[in-house]
């Protein structure tokens, strides 16, 4: 059934993706924009085809290693128009999402929020597919988006439009597929709390202890990361002081109270 629904059909979430020129808002722009739908229908929820994508002028010179990445050139966008013109009618269609969401979405966010005007972004939602995707299947090798993407083998997900790789409308494509998989599993209000929430991370991400999984370290490991005098960050903080808890046999509400709001 995916590839078959019109955007207005049905309730939906969007999926954005950017590429940008530079490594923050200060001193770069978005050179493209990518956006796929996910639709809710009476048998449950699927992509809305094609994705699509829109290449704009972020105002400035690319930097090297960002077409590094997205291989995006200066001649590409050129004549492409702004983000500022292109992005009303990706953030307020006419038939408004659920919700917005993307793979690690508070760079989306942090973007668009730095280079709109706030009444673009005012009344967004967004769901965060990195945060879900480490409450839902935390056993997986990896979080990335590309990451999940082989890992899963998500159903439907045809190689030609999720290739290339840190293009935006195949990347919204992509996550996507995780979304859509993630909505068989937990409601859009569900995914929203957990993305207003600090990352659940599963391994330990910098320091001696560095790839170990927090489920499996020792609870003075775990008293010794949080007390340690370089903080660990809010996202290691808070998946330390749950796994703290949940030892503690604190019940799923009290751990929910951990949680600090982004």
């Amino acid at each position: 059934m995916d590839g078959t629904l019109s955007p207005q059909s049905a309730p939906y979430v969007r999926v954005v993706d950017l590429e940008t020129s530079g490594r923050d808002a200060a001193h770069g722009g978005v050179v493209e924009i990518g956006w796929q739908d996910v639709m809710h229908t009476p048998d449950g929820w699927h992509l809305a085809a094609p994705p699509c994508a829109q290449l704009t002028y972020p105002g400035g010179p690319i930097a090297p290693w960002t077409t590094a990445i997205h291989h995006i050139t200066d001649q590409d966008v050129c004549d492409a128009p702004p983000i500022t013109a292109v992005a009303p009618a990706i953030l307020h269609p006419p038939a408004r999402p659920q919700a917005f969401a993307a793979h690690r979405a508070s760079f989306e966010q942090t973007w668009l929020r730095a280079l709109l005007p706030p009444t673009l972004m005012a009344g967004t939602r967004w769901i965060c597919t990195y945060k879900c995707a480490l409450r839902l299947w935390p056993d997986e090798p990896g979080h990335s988006n590309q990451g999940l993407r082989y890992s899963r083998r998500p159903a439907g997900l045809e190689k030609h439009l999720g290739n290339p790789a840190h293009r935006a409308g195949p990347d919204a494509y992509v996550t996507a597929h995780h979304l859509r998989d993630m909505l068989a599993l937990a409601s859009v209000e569900q995914l929203l709390r957990w993305s207003r929430q600090p990352a659940l991370l599963v391994k330990v991400p910098h320091g001696p202890l560095r790839g170990r999984r927090i489920g499996t370290l020792t609870s003075s490991d775990l008293d010794r990361l949080l007390a340690s005098p370089k903080p660990p960050g809010p996202d290691l903080a808070f998946a330390l002081r749950t796994e703290r808890a949940r030892r503690a046999g604190h019940d799923d509400a009290s751990i929910q109270q951990l949680a600090l709001p982004l």
